[in-house]
């Protein structure tokens, strides 16, 4: 039997597992609550649910610290991204108990990085890194937290939809360095991410085979894939190789290429492309000629939560799957060559744009003239006529 004593002027409880004493404070000094304590772990013990007391001493860091071993044994790509998650999230949480971070304490956290400026996404980001701590906590033997919050997500409202016409990447190329003119054409031909693009060395590519080579673990799904060259993509590998100098396929002066912004926004500019924003109130996009975000307002209501929106590297993904969609390549051969694992992710990339629904529009009215026509020439027949448009009819 369990029982209840004063240890200073806090009450503690006292009870029994498989022999074993624990010894637990019940934090207040009202008999009654104490015994609802002992009351309540007795009843854990006897029904085998008993969590331990480690559940009771687990905090912030902890999870922290269990979520990022899972991440470096994994070898996971994306470390310094996770590490950033928990930068947002310690601000707040800092070293506090697991058994404090309730749902409540969760939405004054998101409602404090919205007041920041934060968009939903990143929020997002920030708040699944710490739903798979907990996960991971209860996965431990024995578990580290009893249970895991209700942790809600944002409705994300910054998703990119942009890409690049043909025009528009004939103008960007031209005003790129030739260092980035590989890069660019390698991302809008074969829609490969810019780490990939940019990592790729000599020893991936086959120049007999006319092929590359992304070995598993190189690519962001850990996906082995072939992407075979042609065309103006095999010319531009041939170019590369002319100006080779060291491991790397693109380089700048033989080191590998790492931040560019600067001659990317500066041939954005060249083209006559203007610092464009987007609203996270009322996604409203527009230009400003301010360079500071914390300046830029929203024309249409005056919100200062606003996010950068400029044409990305990375837009050159899109463009390349709706272009292979739109040459007939199957999505299955399309998914391949750009590396989506998913039908969701992969749909989102193929944009339909108002001149796709035009072109459908268009098709759609040639096939009802073309069967106009068939039926007009098989009623200015015979009999035989007659019989064939009853035919065609059946069919059509």
């Amino acid at each position: 039997m369990g029982s209840i004593y004063l240890r200073g002027e806090t009450l503690w409880i006292k009870y029994y597992r498989l022999g074993k004493p624990y010894r637990e404070s019940a934090n207040t000094k009202k008999e009654t609550e104490a015994k609802r304590l002992l009351k309540l772990r007795e009843g854990q013990v006897e029904e085998g649910k008993f969590p331990g007391l480690q559940v009771n001493r687990t905090r912030f860091n902890d999870l922290k610290d269990g979520f990022l071993l899972d991440y470096k044994i994994n070898n996971k790509k994306s470390l310094d991204r996770a590490e950033l998650s928990f930068k947002h999230l310690e601000t707040f949480f800092g070293n506090c108990k697991a058994t404090d971070i309730t749902t409540n304490r969760i939405k004054e956290y998101i409602t404090k990085k919205q007041d920041e400026g934060m968009a939903n996404g990143s929020i997002n980001r920030t708040l699944a890194a710490l739903k798979r701590s907990f996960s991971l906590a209860l996965r431990q033997t024995p578990p580290i937290v009893a249970s895991m919050p209700y942790i809600p997500m944002l409705k994300e409202n910054n998703v990119r939809t942009g890409f690049y016409s043909y025009e528009e990447y004939v103008s960007i190329l031209d005003k790129l360095p030739d260092y980035m003119k590989g890069v660019f054409k390698m991302g809008y031909f074969t829609g490969m991410r810019k780490e990939e693009i940019l990592s790729l060395q000599w020893s991936q590519v086959n120049l007999f085979d006319r092929t590359i080579n992304l070995e598993a673990g190189t690519t962001k799904n850990d996906e082995a894939r072939i992407l075979y060259l042609a065309g103006e993509l095999h010319e531009t590998i041939l170019e590369q190789q002319k100006n080779k100098n060291g491991a790397h396929v693109f380089h700048r002066k033989g080191e590998r290429i790492k931040d560019f912004r600067f001659v990317w926004e500066k041939a954005l500019r060249a083209c006559g492309y203007k610092p464009t924003f987007k609203c996270k109130e009322c996604n409203t996009v527009f230009e400003a000629d301010e360079k500071e975000r914390q300046k830029v307002i929203c024309p249409k209501c005056e919100s200062k939560k606003v996010w950068k929106h400029d044409k990305l590297l990375h837009d050159l993904r899109r463009s390349a799957v709706r272009n292979m969609i739109r040459a007939g390549i199957p999505e299955k051969v399309a998914m391949k060559i750009s590396g989506h694992k998913t039908r969701s992710v992969f749909d989102r990339y193929n944009i339909v744009n108002e001149e796709d629904l035009k072109v459908a529009a268009l098709k759609v009215s040639d096939l009802h003239k073309e069967h106009e026509k068939l039926v007009e020439n098989i009623e200015a027949g015979t009999v035989l006529g007659t019989i064939a448009i009853s035919s065609y009819r059946k069919v059509g």
